[in-house]
């Protein structure tokens, strides 16, 4: 990964882990730039299949990323466009492509998260929050506008429409409980909790196949939207998309050749196999 292409933040990369840490003085704002380097990584990271997770975190101890810059929202149109005439925003379009990236990705949360800056973690796979630190907050409505990133149409797939709006709506600030409360976040950790909470996670996922990894990812997304009958369908494609590319089939013969499936300590101890089964390839 190369970092020289990059203003508003740093990558390291190792064992299979990108880890994305936003520093951008003197608040991490989401302008422009941001914008800009987000959908440079995203064009990096989908032909990057050494890369299996994305951490995305701060370097500031009060900020994760901050609501959208003013100085390009202040431009949008006064006049309104009919609907068969819309397109996207820029950061609906970067946020997207951020979601439809082939590696999990993980928000790791240690400070303000407001409006877009909400919003970015929102599109990400996971999030977690330290207690303490977090902060969330939609604070469009009371600009005159709507969340407009993505928040809107994500927040209720997280939360039901009732609370949605009521985040949207209310534009109050939430901390890390309440988000867990919410179904915003996966979970609200202790500040000296959350850094080895995330790391072990990342560093098992990346343990797995990465195309493994992206058929998961999409028929979760795919499955949100669809009727069942269309949802198992999705399950069925993505199946195969996995078992053409990832040496699964070996591993269940292996598993079938040695009984393993019907020896009592493997039943027992799953989460352990699974981790063993990644040298049959």
């Amino acid at each position: 990964m190369n970092n020289e292409k990059y203003t508003t933040f740093n990558i390291k990369a190792e064992d299979g882990i990108a880890w994305v840490t936003f520093d951008y003085p003197p608040v991490n704002i989401q302008g422009l730039p941001m914008i800009a380097d987000l959908d440079q990584l995203a064009e990096q990271l989908e032909a990057h299949r050494t890369i299996k997770v994305v951490v995305f975190q701060s370097a500031n101890p009060e900020i994760f990323v901050a609501h959208a810059d003013t100085n390009f929202l202040k431009d949008i149109s006064t006049t309104a466009v009919p609907r068969n005439e819309v397109e996207l925003l820029d950061l609906q379009r970067v946020l997207e492509r951020i979601s439809n990236l082939p590696q999990a990705t993980i928000a790791k949360v240690e400070g303000f998260a407001r409006g877009g800056g909400h919003e970015f973690a929102l599109a990400c796979d996971m999030r977690f929050a330290a207690r303490g630190k977090a902060k969330f907050m939609q604070m469009e409505v009371g600009m005159g506008i709507l969340p407009c990133g993505g928040g809107s149409s994500r927040m209720a797939r997280q939360t039901g429409l009732g609370r949605a709006l009521e985040i949207i709506l209310g534009a109050k600030d939430f901390d890390a409980d309440q988000a867990e409360a919410y179904g915003t976040i996966n979970k609200a950790l202790d500040p000296d909790e959350i850094g080895p909470y995330v790391e072990a996670l990342a560093k098992r996922i990346a343990l797995w196949p990465a195309e493994s990894i992206n058929a998961c990812k999409q028929t979760v997304y795919e499955s949100i939207d669809k009727p069942i009958d269309e949802a198992l369908k999705a399950e069925a494609y993505w199946l195969y998309q996995a078992t053409s590319q990832t040496p699964a089939i070996k591993r269940f013969a292996w598993a079938d050749e040695n009984a393993a499936q019907f020896d009592m300590d493997n039943q027992r101890s799953w989460e352990d196999v699974v981790v063993g089964v990644q040298d049959v390839n």
